[in-house]
């Protein structure tokens, strides 16, 4: 049995302040072109069809096209759920007779985790929802975290699963470990946001959207398709693909991705002002991308946005590299006061509460603590 993954691909996305529906649209159409070549015996989409809960009228339009593409004109079966940049309930509307033509889409969990069987394999639709949400619906007062809600699922699906079958969860998680980018929405603060992998065991393969990166995780049987589009620059050099895999009987599978071209790349470059403006230099370059651009240049530039807009017209963001050196100075410079503060307020408690010595021992470990916790911090 063969399947396409993907997921996010975020339907009215606004990058830099430029909606991207033009160039999802041109993506999407290679996409179709793909499902009309590899014939999969479904599609499966892990969420975050749209950007927003309320999406502009044009990606509504978009992702009624495509769909109707794929699952009517095309005949193939769609499997998708809702993301955390979903409204669950504008996606739902309409699931029940969906299914008559083979669209199965789950935007808001239900207490039903009977999978929707297709060609032989078992698909488990785990659409994006808050812990409390599930420890209501469930009644289960031990849910507190997602990945409590995601144990208490999994509990529930294993009342249903064969395991002499292959079973694949299709799911919207941030599963602990995975490399994020700056175009995702946090799910919750600190940790309590995370999923462990050990919760996806029971399964042959975990589909799963929310990371924008196909190599968010290394893990055997959980892969993130990543997002349709490059949606920030933290992901300019990241190689967005979709995956597809052909599952056997006892589920195991085979897994290979295929690369799709955008209409624009969205990329970096850096240089001094006169060096970006050469011939030699921007001739070589696809002007039409989007792009970050780093000046070296030190001293007073005039308006050198609009110079570079001439030749680059899609330059969505401007910086000069000793602004960002400045910054990083000043950040270091504040993490080091940040941690010796810390530390003489630990010392002033240790030596309050306690009549030893607060040796330099002691102070070491408590600086390495403090070090680590302001990194965690730094990283949220």
């Amino acid at each position: 049995m063969k399947f396409i993954h993907t997921a996010d691909w975020h339907l009215g996305k606004l990058v830099h302040g430029v909606y991207m529906t033009g160039d999802q649209r041109h993506f999407l159409h290679q996409f179709i072109d793909v499902v009309e070549e590899e014939k999969p015996d479904a599609v499966v989409i892990a969420g975050d069809l749209y950007d927003r809960s309320v999406p502009p009228t044009d990606a509504v339009e978009l992702l009624n096209e495509i769909l109707f593409k794929i699952n009517v004109e095309l005949n193939t079966p769609v499997v998708a759920i809702g993301g955390n940049h979903d409204s669950a309930e504008r996606l739902s509307f309409g699931s029940s007779w969906y299914k008559q033509s083979k669209f199965y889409l789950s935007g808001k969990l239900v207490n039903d985790f009977r999978p929707i069987h297709i060609n032989g394999v078992n698909f488990y639709l785990v659409p994006y929802a808050e812990p409390g949400m599930v420890r209501h619906l469930l009644d289960d007062d031990r849910v507190h975290s997602h990945d409590d809600a995601m144990k208490a699922i999994v509990n529930r699906i294993e009342e249903y699963l064969n395991p002499n079958e292959p079973n694949v969860l299709v799911g919207h998680a941030f599963v602990l470990g995975g490399a994020t980018s700056d175009s995702e929405r946090t799910l919750s603060v600190g940790g309590s946001g995370c999923v462990h992998s050990s919760s996806f065991d029971p399964f042959s393969y975990t589909a799963l959207g929310h990371l924008h990166s196909p190599d968010a995780i290394k893990h055997d049987k959980i892969r993130y398709s990543g997002s349709l589009l490059k949606y920030s620059f933290s992901e300019a050099k990241q190689e967005k693909s979709i995956s597809i895999l052909e599952m056997k009987e006892n589920g195991e599978f085979d897994l290979r991705t295929r690369s799709l071209k955008p209409k624009k790349d969205l990329r970096e470059i850096e240089g001094h002002l006169d060096e970006l403006m050469d011939p030699a230099f921007y001739e070589k370059q696809n002007l039409d991308d989007y792009l970050k651009i780093t000046l070296f240049d030190e001293g007073a530039l005039l308006d050198p946005i609009n110079k570079l807009r001439q030749v680059y017209p899609n330059v969505l963001h401007l910086e000069r590299r000793i602004a960002v050196t400045d910054m990083k100075k000043k950040s270091s410079f504040l993490s080091m006061k940040e941690e010796r503060k810390e530390l003489d307020l630990f010392k002033q408690f240790y030596e309050q509460m306690t009549t030893s010595e607060f040796t330099e021992d002691k102070q070491r470990v408590m600086t390495d603590v403090i070090e680590k916790v302001l990194r965690e911090e730094a990283m949220k």
